[in-house]
């Protein structure tokens, strides 16, 4: 952990670029069934030591409310948060799941995903023949995808869509509008395998979403044009971080916002995006 620290702090250093204040909605972290570059306290002590505000843990598979909280204990001084995916490992579109993670003490788990590796969209889009889940027939919402959004309504949680295609995901968008939830951000909208154009992007602002832009796979030009064709005001910036021989998160956000900056999006574009609105999803004042 202290290599990794001071590799850290020393990128920083070069960059000039200060993470106070950051949350990264979109954090993988070990313990994962997956290999990681980074334990979640690890993760907590080094994001906290960048001044970072805060994280949302994601693991496709399992929820990471239990995870968040003993994280919390043992890096005081910084934010932690986890969710459920809805995967198959859950049950798929399992209300009981997701009920029975706002009951985790502490009451850190604040994210629902819909399916992500699992998702009907996914399996397609990568061609694969393996069981998925589904959120939608015949142009309509399943009923147990309406009953997640109940719950995350009832316990006031952050909807995600996860890797539903981008007209799913503007199904689950306009659901959840009308059910009255407050906190609704599309999943790495530009990001593979949801795609989403910038109209469809435009079309989940306009009915109150948040659309979540991913450092992992990033065009920066293309990054930009979105922010500028979307607005900043509904953008939230996150990295998709922790695949092995991938920066580390803290440094991604760095690469990131430079990235960016270059494209012409200014440093207070990149305060609201990676600071303001997430604290908003996750109702953080």
């Amino acid at each position: 952990m202290l290599k990794i620290f001071v590799w850290s702090c020393f990128v920083a250093a070069l960059s000039g670029q200060s993470l106070n204040g950051v949350i990264d909605i979109h954090a993988h972290s070990d313990p994962d069934s997956t290999a990681r570059s980074i334990d979640a306290i690890d993760l907590a002590k080094l994001a906290k030591a960048r001044g970072m505000r805060g994280l949302v843990l994601k693991n496709h598979y399992e929820s990471t409310a239990a995870l968040a909280y003993v994280v919390r204990k043992e890096v005081p001084g910084i934010e932690i948060f986890g969710g459920i995916d809805l995967n198959l490992t859950v049950g798929g579109i399992n209300p009981a799941a997701v009920e029975r993670m706002t009951m985790m003490k502490g009451g850190w788990g604040r994210v629902v995903w819909m399916p992500t590796f699992d998702a009907e969209n996914q399996v397609h889009d990568s061609k694969e023949n393996r069981p998925f889940v589904a959120v939608a027939r015949n142009g309509e919402l399943l009923p147990e995808v309406k009953q997640v959004i109940a719950i995350v309504k009832k316990h006031n949680l952050l909807l995600e869509t996860g890797h539903s295609s981008p007209v799913e995901g503007l199904m689950i968008v306009r659901e959840a509008r009308n059910q009255g939830v407050e906190h609704v951000v599309v999943t790495h909208a530009l990001t593979p395998p949801v795609r989403m154009s910038i109209a469809q992007m435009k079309e989940a602002a306009q009915m109150g979403a948040m659309i979540e832009l991913v450092y992992g796979r990033m065009n920066a030009t293309e990054w930009a044009r979105a922010i500028r064709e979307v607005g900043p005001e509904h953008i939230i910036l996150s990295s998709d971080l922790g695949q092995p021989n991938s920066p580390l998160h803290p440094d991604g956000m760095v690469a990131y916002f430079a990235a960016l900056k270059k494209e012409g999006i200014t440093d207070a574009q990149i305060d609201l995006m990676a600071k303001t609105n997430p604290a908003k999803a996750l109702g953080l004042r």
